[in-house]
């Protein structure tokens, strides 16, 4: 059976004639006058796609649409508007239509616009199935660290997952820009929302724009088929540009247009496609010194730099290790199914004390690698594969501090693991069940930590 499409105009030569095409097409087509009449159709049955024009009588186009949003969310609109009233389908691309059409149409261009629609609601209801596993994986809990740094990072993150203010993100290499950019798109208002990450540093300077912008297809040589770009792939979503510092100034002077006017003009193309998406760039350069070396532009700067997050760099955060350590430790054993009784003393103290040039990225591949060879024994500093300063073993009071810190966080990661069965942690721990009361209370660790994390963490009714 073909794919149903609901098609709502008030004009009826226009109506009659898409019938007539779409239906040509293969296509199962109903058909209303105006937006009361396809709202009641859309209470009646599902549909795969709804084609709307927006001025009609009864109810207009856009408030079909919020109807839309909230009867049938995964169902694509495209809005029909005229050339000289593109200001209302830039409102109906903000408000959750997928593409719109202006009159006069062309034939050929409905058809395409129909199939890109159809092919983004079949993507759109996947991504439906696994936005709840992407958004805890992205989450709060996997942004690691207390230290006042973070701490400051993440209220901000917070207050960022609200709005869509551009974001900008500055930190050497490995100290989780994208996880931060995520968190901002995962945990707020863009949640079941596109998230496209682009590495501007990895595409070739020839096909930059073509991959931000889209193209038509015949705009180049190699362009079979028309393409949209990252840009309308994360419309109403977040577009994060890592390495934004590696963009040729020409992209730098499209790109800032795309920011002022909120609209995209493919490679090929005449006409420009709304687009209502934050943008989230990232750099590991300080672009303010690049606009002084006339390399980056200053304009476009002040676009992205909205709000800016400095991420520390490990080595000025190192109270942050042990939790970093415990968290990998966790992921890396339960990968791999392996039984790995924590770290020794030593080796926490000499992953603490370690310089980490790669930051949080190295740190993870150590622990990673550690997993692999530390089999039901604890982690020693023979596994680490750096050379240890032997200074580490005469430990400072910043030093044992973490480490207990780390020993605390452990402990009660493991109580909740076993549903705070005391006799199973203390098995998984490999210590006996008194050495764990004595641990607990050395540690600071509430012997009602079960009511408390329930209080914490009511479960939804």
């Amino acid at each position: 059976m073909g794919k149903t499409i609901l098609l709502c105009e008030d004009e009826t030569m226009l109506r009659e004639s898409l019938v007539q095409l779409l239906r040509d097409e293969g296509y199962d087509v109903v058909a209303a006058v105006d937006g009361q009449e396809a709202y009641e159709h859309i209470v009646a049955r599902p549909f795969d796609i709804v084609l709307t024009d927006i001025r009609m009588p009864r109810m207009d186009g856009l408030t079909l649409l919020g109807h839309l949003q909230q009867v049938a969310p995964q169902t694509p609109v495209i809005v029909i508007t005229a050339f000289g009233t593109i200001e209302s389908a830039v409102s109906a691309m903000r408000a959750g239509a997928t593409d719109y059409l202006l009159k006069p149409m062309q034939f050929d261009d409905v058809l395409l616009r129909i199939k890109r629609a159809l092919d983004f609601g079949e993507m759109r209801r996947d991504r439906t199935i696994f936005t709840e596993q992407l958004a805890a994986s992205s989450a709060f809990q996997n942004l690691i660290g207390d230290s006042p740094a973070m701490t400051r990072l993440f209220e901000l993150v917070r207050k960022l997952s609200s709005v869509r203010s551009s974001v900008l993100i500055i930190g050497e290499s490995g100290t989780g820009k994208e996880l931060f950019a995520r968190a901002i798109h995962y945990n707020g208002i863009t949640r079941d929302k596109p998230f496209v990450a682009v590495n501007c540093g990895a595409i070739p300077e020839s096909l930059i724009e073509s991959e931000l912008f889209g193209h038509r297809k015949g705009a180049f040589t190699g362009a079979v088929r028309d393409r949209i770009g990252y840009f309308e792939a994360a419309s109403g979503g977040t577009l994060f540009l890592d390495e934004i510092s590696t963009l040729p100034m020409g992209v730098q002077s499209s790109l800032l247009r795309v920011l002022e006017e909120r609209v995209v003009v493919p490679i090929g193309d005449t006409r420009p496609r709304p687009v209502d998406l934050r943008i989230v760039a990232a750099s590991n350069q300080d672009l303010r010194a690049l606009c002084a070396e006339g390399k980056f532009r200053e304009d476009l700067l002040y676009r992205l730099d909205v709000v800016r997050l400095m991420l520390p760099p490990l080595r000025q955060r190192r109270t942050d290790i042990p939790m970093l350590v415990h968290h990998f430790l966790e992921k890396y054993t339960r990968e791999m199914n392996k039984r790995v009784k924590g770290l020794t003393n030593a080796a926490m103290r000499a992953l603490i004390s370690h310089d980490w040039r790669g930051n949080v990225r190295e740190l993870e591949n150590v622990i990673e690698r550690a997993v692999i060879f530390a089999e039901d024994r604890e982690i020693d500093i023979a596994d680490l594969p750096f050379t240890v300063d032997p200074s580490v073993e005469d430990s400072g009071e910043d030093l044992r501090i973490a480490v207990t810190q780390f020993e605390r966080l452990h402990i009660v990661t493991s109580l909740r693991r076993h549903r705070y069965d005391k006799n199973e942690t203390a098995a998984h721990l490999g210590i006996g069940v008194s050495s764990l009361y004595r641990k607990m209370e050395e540690l600071q660790i509430p012997k009602d930590l079960e009511e408390r994390d329930r209080m914490e963490n009511p479960t939804p009714t």
